[in-house]
């Protein structure tokens, strides 16, 4: 495996030829795209890297999840979904090599044309490309999936497709998407549209959700058989299109993939120890240390394994609103962070194992460096620097405790903050402020997530010492969904994963526009120019060092910005299975992530 700055350098490397050729060479169709230079693979190549594309085919795999389900349209913002169902029965017009940064081949389509600009993309259909009902995949069924996601679907949809300005098809098989600017993203992004079959949804109201319309779509899985809010079974079709695509080689393996749906945690973890489901994904490692022990393990019966990954930590805690003015002033924001016992929380829940997030980016070289802000990172964020908050670009560093129950010096700092911030204890302890409003706020959780109320308790106890009123409020999924969207909460737990290319999805989870946009990711409601910049910068950068020095920028942005309680992140994942359940031996730089489980394993008595 290729380690990915190595990988990331011979990609700026084969793009800055290719920049500096005098006469740029006229577009050409081609069997794959990559963010940067070129794609890693060759236009004769067998197989991904990644798989193992001598991989039996049969058996099943019986996966668990915590919370329900209503509706079976994973594209549109009403209803709950089986998050798995949007890359396991839907298929684009390309396909992502989870061993590169961001590198797209053909899969619905043979090939894809653009100029070095970037201000068009053209798409040509493989003739072969077929829907489970042996339908052809047509251009015009492109042409309304496009339109349709970017007008009826999920808000997630509706960016990419407004820097559209024309979408015309060029041929039997070919479609070109003309930009209302040049965008280096935006190719690969059209590229990973889900295509729909027209059809089926003709005098259908796409944006309402349910269970009623069973998709008719292209890829190697199809619905089965279902019962809301309890289990969904998919079936590898076998007359699927692709099956002889060098692409999916070593892909789709397995027969079956069972989807059973619980009320919580431990519900889904006896399942497992009484052999109903056969692999589990462990977050925990106090967990992976101390209740994998069961019969079948020490049988041999249940494998753990342990995949590790190249990819940033990404940011995991509790968010705040600062739409709710309660948290709106950073120095509210720090005191809150101060407050948190990280030290004392990690060993007790986590045993101490999983390495604190210390940024958005940590984990990588995208990751701020310590202290002042130099060189291209300083550049970029000057326009801005009467705007930033304290630490931005002097250095931010979490606040450490020693790891006592009491945290005293962190406890004192938040105080002092606090009163900094007009907050002062009355004769009752109760913290209020000039108007003698009392600090109060609920903390919002998804039932069933034991570890972060865990979390939540020992972290109330400690603001409940500074005088705060919190309420812990544990919701069933579908008020959690309508709550998050909507964004009517205080605080929740937050999760944003990070790729080894980020580019448009960070405007929906920071972006300006995205805070005032129902649906979207951006939970904290920050709106900051020096944000929108540096996300601006990402996107257009063509030069590694423009590109790293955005992201190390960006990351100091949010960072000091104080909206997230940071916790801990996962630098491998801890996967117990059925030993029959297998994995290539070369992994993926993103290691186990979309596209690992359970699309390259496969089962082997």
């Amino acid at each position: 495996m290729i380690p990915y700055s190595r990988h990331f350098s011979a990609i700026f490397a084969a793009c800055s030829i290719i920049i500096a050729t005098a006469l740029p060479a006229a577009a050409q169709p081609m069997h794959g795209i990559a963010m940067y230079g070129d794609p890693a693979l060759p236009p004769d190549f067998e197989h991904l890297p990644h798989v193992n594309p001598d991989a039996p085919q049969g058996g099943r795999i019986v996966q668990g999840e915590v919370g329900s389900f209503d509706s079976l349209n994973p594209h549109i913002l009403r209803g709950r979904t089986p998050w798995q169902l949007q890359y396991l029965v839907y298929e684009s017009l390309m396909g992502r090599s989870w061993d590169e940064p961001f590198t797209l081949y053909g899969l619905l389509a043979e090939s894809v044309e653009t100029d070095d600009a970037r201000s068009w993309v053209e798409f040509t259909l493989r003739e072969e490309a077929r829907f489970s009902d042996g339908s052809p995949v047509t251009v015009e069924d492109v042409l309304w999936s496009y339109e349709t996601l970017g007008t009826d679907g999920h808000p997630r949809y509706h960016g990419a497709w407004s820097r559209v300005e024309s979408a015309e098809i060029t041929g039997e098989r070919s479609i070109r998407f003309t930009f209302t600017e040049p965008d280096r993203e935006l190719p690969l992004i059209l590229g990973l549209r889900p295509i729909l079959q027209k059809a089926q949804w003709e005098g259908l109201n796409f944006a309402e959700s349910g269970t009623s319309v069973i998709p008719i779509t292209t890829a190697p899985y199809v619905i089965d058989r279902f019962e809301t809010g309890r289990y969904l079974y998919l079936n590898r079709d076998p007359d699927y299109w692709g099956n002889d695509l060098p692409f999916m080689r070593g892909q789709a393996n397995l027969d079956e993939i069972r989807m059973e749906f619980f009320g919580d945690g431990n519900a889904m973890f006896q399942a497992f120890t009484s052999g109903l489901l056969n692999t589990m994904r462990e977050t925990n490692a106090n967990a992976w240390n101390t209740r994998y022990n069961f019969p079948a393990v020490q049988a041999g019966e249940i494998v753990k394994s342990e995949i590790p990954h190249e990819r940033p930590s990404g940011i995991a805690g509790f968010v705040m609103n600062t739409r709710n003015p309660l948290f709106s002033d950073w120095r509210v924001r720090e005191a809150m962070i101060h407050a948190f016992n990280f030290e004392y929380v990690s060993q007790v829940v986590n045993d101490n194992v999983d390495p604190r997030i210390t940024s958005y980016f940590s984990n990588s070289f995208m990751a701020m460096e310590p202290g002042p802000a130099t060189g291209r990172v300083a550049d970029f964020l000057e326009p801005f620097a009467d705007d930033l908050l304290p630490g931005t670009l002097e250095g931010y560093t979490l606040p450490s405790s020693d790891g006592s129950t009491a945290n005293r010096a962190n406890m004192r700092a938040a105080s002092n903050l606090l009163a900094e911030a007009g907050w002062e204890p009355d004769n009752a302890g109760i913290l209020r402020n000039s108007a003698g409003e009392a600090f109060r706020f609920t903390l919002l959780l998804r039932q069933g997530s034991s570890e972060n109320l865990s979390i939540a308790d020992i972290y109330t106890d400690a603001l409940k010492r500074l005088g705060m009123q919190v309420n812990v409020t544990q919701v069933d999924s579908a008020q959690y969904t309508e709550r998050t969207n909507a964004f009517e909460f205080d605080m929740t737990y937050m999760v944003r994963a990070m790729s080894l290319s980020p580019g448009m999805e960070q405007m929906s989870y920071w972006g300006s526009e995205a805070a005032s946009i129902p649906g979207s990711r951006n939970w904290m409601g920050v709106e900051s120019p020096a944000i929108d910049a540096m996300i601006a910068r990402l996107l257009n950068s063509t030069e590694e060092e423009d590109f790293i020095a955005a992201a190390q920028a960006l990351d100091r942005i949010l960072t000091a910005g104080r909206f997230v309680v940071p916790f801990w992140f996962n630098d491998r994942a801890r996967i117990a299975h059925a030993r029959e359940l297998h994995f290539p031996d070369e992994l993926p730089i993103y290691g186990d992530w979309i596209g690992f489980q359970p699309d390259v394993w496969w089962w082997e008595e």
